[in-house]
């Protein structure tokens, strides 16, 4: 099948098949559901699939399904902005704000004894060693 996405700017067009077509379509019933508010179950998968035209292996639903839900949702399946990146309007600011709340725990720190302290570096520089 051939699938179509257009935006105001831009058209995107590719062939799909077999079992990426299955993973893309019940992918994008899930977040089809989870855009709406409605619970992520197989059922509601099946109900957006058949009205989408399209029919994948019966235990796709029921597999996308459990594993949403024991992940907590779908929000945990989508990254956040990297460290570099500016952070997405409106999505990010409430995550910041319970991460700033949280209490933060630092491990304390381990110094890391060198066992050629004092010895000679790779370079015959340093300290001792200079022989060569």
């Amino acid at each position: 099948e051939t699938f179509c996405f257009v935006s105001s700017n831009m058209t995107l067009s590719y062939q799909v098949t077999g079992a990426d077509k299955d993973q893309l379509v019940t992918s994008l019933a899930a977040i089809i559901l989870s855009d709406c508010g409605a619970d992520i179950s197989a059922d509601a998968i099946n109900s957006v699939l058949s009205a989408s035209g399209n029919t994948v292996p019966a235990y796709y639903p029921t597999l996308y399904a459990s594993y949403i839900e024991k992940a907590g949702g779908l929000e945990k399946f989508f990254a956040g902005p990297s460290a570099g990146a500016a952070p997405a309007a409106g999505g990010a600011a409430p995550a910041a704000g319970a991460a700033a709340a949280a209490p933060v725990v630092e491990k304390a720190k381990v110094e890391e004894v060198d066992a050629l302290d004092g010895g000679m570096d790779m370079f015959g520089g340093g300290g001792g060693g200079g022989d060569y």
